[in-house]
């Protein structure tokens, strides 16, 4: 990896962030697919800390979360007694962005479970600079953890979505559709015209794009939880500093003032 051109790294994650799957970029690009992979890794390490280091003091004032579901080497009903389930199985991905500024502060890959939850939140929690507003589905979840994570200091509203009872049948790919909305307040007062989960989950699609690994109905997964972790990483400091966004004709990152240009690719490889 260490002898590879710079352009030829830059065009090996410029694939990988479009969505092309390893061989693909392998095709393109004439390098092997374990050079691809140990750059992937070592990329998204690198992104990871830059994430970590610049989304701090953020002004923020309506954030919205989700999880999005993906899976590491085999789905979980074909987990076994033998296997390490922190590892392999289902893994969820929560994330958080800011409504006005499209910004992802911050996410997690882990269990869709409450300790995944608090650590989340809590993670959040010390990223914001003032009082939010915080949006969500109903996982019972995100209820603890909030209040774990950001005490009373805090304006808490959950969207309920009520479906249509409709049976499940073979070869049905899509949720049932929505019938009604639901908006409650939790915690605080948080303004109801401001409880939407809506910009999030438009982020889950942007994600199922643009990671390969999280494309349905298709055989491209994880084989390692680390390598999931590096391709989630690169793709949301490409999206918060790279991406231009669609709306605000900025990046998000220079939407919130963390900085004020558009970075490459090379200089999202080598920041310093």
């Amino acid at each position: 990896m260490n002898r590879l051109k710079k352009e030829t790294q830059a065009q090996i994650i410029s694939c990988l962030i479009e969505g092309n799957s390893i061989r693909s970029t392998e095709r393109m690009t004439d390098t092997h697919r374990d050079t691809i992979m140990r750059l992937l890794v070592s990329a998204g390490e690198g992104c990871a800390s830059l994430v970590d280091e610049k989304m701090r003091n953020l002004p923020c004032r309506h954030i919205q979360v989700d999880e999005i579901w993906s899976y590491v080497q085999k789905k979980q009903r074909h987990i076994t007694l033998t296997d390490d389930t922190h590892r392999v199985g289902d893994q969820w991905t929560f994330v958080a962005l800011d409504a006005e500024t499209k910004l992802v502060p911050t996410y997690l890959v882990g269990k869709r479970n409450l300790s995944t939850a608090i650590a989340f939140m809590t993670d959040l929690s010390g990223r914001l600079a003032n009082r939010v507003q915080i949006s969500s589905d109903s996982l019972p979840a995100y209820v603890e953890a909030i209040e774990v994570a950001f005490g009373g200091d805090v304006d808490y509203g959950q969207l309920v979505k009520i479906y249509e009872a409709e049976p499940m049948g073979p070869g049905r790919y899509s949720p049932p559709r929505v019938t009604k909305t639901k908006r409650y307040a939790v915690y605080g007062a948080p303004d109801r015209d401001h409880i939407s989960t809506s910009l999030i989950e438009r982020q889950n699609l942007t994600m199922r794009m643009n990671i390969r690994r999280f494309t349905r109905l298709t055989n491209a997964f994880s084989k390692k939880i680390e390598n999931m972790k590096a391709a989630v990483a690169l793709h949301f400091a490409h999206y918060n500093f790279v991406r231009i966004h669609g709306s605000l004709r900025v990046t998000p990152a220079m939407e919130a003032g963390i900085t004020n240009h558009i970075w490459t690719i090379e200089e999202l490889l080598n920041p310093n």
